[in-house]
């Protein structure tokens, strides 16, 4: 058992806040860092970053002096198998279990890794302590702390739909998209399983906040508005299942209609690169609310290969070379395949050409939504 001595620092009558201090042998003698990963059923386990190594050096470094100051606070959470005893004036004991390390660092886990780097045993940084048992409430904490520093957005991504309170409204926006793309990727039976790279998936292929603006685009003006709950702004659990039955419908049949280009990187296809993620989106909100209009017998995903194959002629998404037509002066503007852009002039120039297109060979104007 580790015996600290702290001061309690008054905040919530649901959780203690303590402050003490701490060296590198005693914080490796009872905490451990919660890296962000999943188990074998694809569960989301932790929430903690990698290490960035640089950054490490650096404070290392800076730690070999011995006029070295850290005054920012370690933040590290215990679970109720430490106690704590506090006397009338706030002061008082922390109660450390020390047969299996409980405490996970919350925030400044590359201080932690600098200090053990530089080998002090005499430098103590102070530590902010909570206790909880509740790990949505460590991840709410994780990402209120950070939020304000270069996180990842990838992890932040990954992390939001499994906090229920707590966020900012900038994060709870993307609690849903991320949620979609979270299942579009690591259920087996969905065409795009294992293609979009997320923290805990560094070999996909689909930058995440590509998909991410696909999906997002849509629950704000497209297909996906419309499986929404309006009492929430999120999915009922049926609804989250259609909404799902979709989008898969949709990747599967692009899949069955562009084969040469699927499953290869973006500097090798623009099919699964940023600018062409985004432009698909588009196209599926079209399909989706013409496949509403027509009421036709096939499934979706039928009715999407039938009308994404008439695109295909016109589509150069590894080879070739796209004809937009002309700017108003008459120049003809054309890029080659491999001169599309992620940046938002080639990504509405090719959205814009790909609608028109679509709304010719079907001989209609646009069904969707704010089109």
């Amino acid at each position: 058992m580790m015996m600290k001595s702290c001061i309690q620092i008054k905040q919530s009558d649901f959780n203690d806040v303590v402050i003490t201090s701490m060296n590198i042998q005693d914080i490796e003698r009872v905490c451990m860092i919660s890296r962000v990963h999943r188990n074998d059923t694809q569960q989301l386990i932790g929430y903690q970053r990698a290490e960035v190594s640089s950054h490490i050096d650096n404070i290392a470094r800076y730690l070999s002096d011995e006029k070295a100051v850290i005054p920012n606070s370690i933040i590290i959470c215990f679970n109720s198998s430490t106690s704590i005893s506090i006397n009338e004036n706030g002061i008082g004991t922390l109660k450390i279990p020390t047969n299996i390390r409980t405490g996970l660092i919350i925030d400044g886990q590359q201080r932690v890794a600098a200090l053990r780097k530089s080998g002090r045993n005499d430098f103590y940084f102070p530590v902010t302590i909570f206790i909880t048992d509740d790990e949505e409430f460590e991840r709410t904490q994780f990402l209120l702390i950070n939020s304000a520093k270069p996180l990842s957005k990838s992890l932040v991504y990954e992390l939001i739909p499994y906090v229920k309170s707590g966020l900012t409204s900038p994060l709870m926006r993307k609690k849903m998209p991320s949620k979609i793309i979270q299942y579009l990727n690591y259920d087996k039976l969905s065409p795009l399983y294992g293609y979009i790279k997320l923290n805990t998936n560094p070999s996909g292929i689909i930058a995440d906040n590509s998909i991410m603006k696909f999906i997002d685009n849509s629950l704000r003006e497209g297909a996906l508005y419309d499986f929404l709950s309006f009492s929430n702004g999120e999915f009922e659990e049926d609804n989250f299942k259609k909404a799902i039955e979709y989008i898969n419908g949709f990747f599967s049949s692009v899949h069955e209609v562009f084969p040469q280009d699927w499953g290869r990187k973006p500097r090798e296809s623009r099919l699964f690169h940023g600018a062409g993620i985004i432009c698909l989106g588009q196209i599926f909100d079209e399909i989706y609310y013409e496949y509403k209009h027509k009421m036709v017998n096939v499934s979706f995903k039928e009715f999407a290969v039938e009308m994404l194959s008439k695109l295909k002629p016109i589509c150069h998404w590894s080879s070739g070379v796209w004809d937009f037509g002309v700017d108003l002066e008459g120049v003809p503007i054309k890029r080659k395949w491999n001169q599309i852009q992620n940046i938002p002039t080639d990504i509405s120039m090719l959205s814009r050409y790909l609608l028109i297109k679509y709304n010719e060979v079907n001989g209609r104007k646009s069904f969707a939504k704010g089109k």
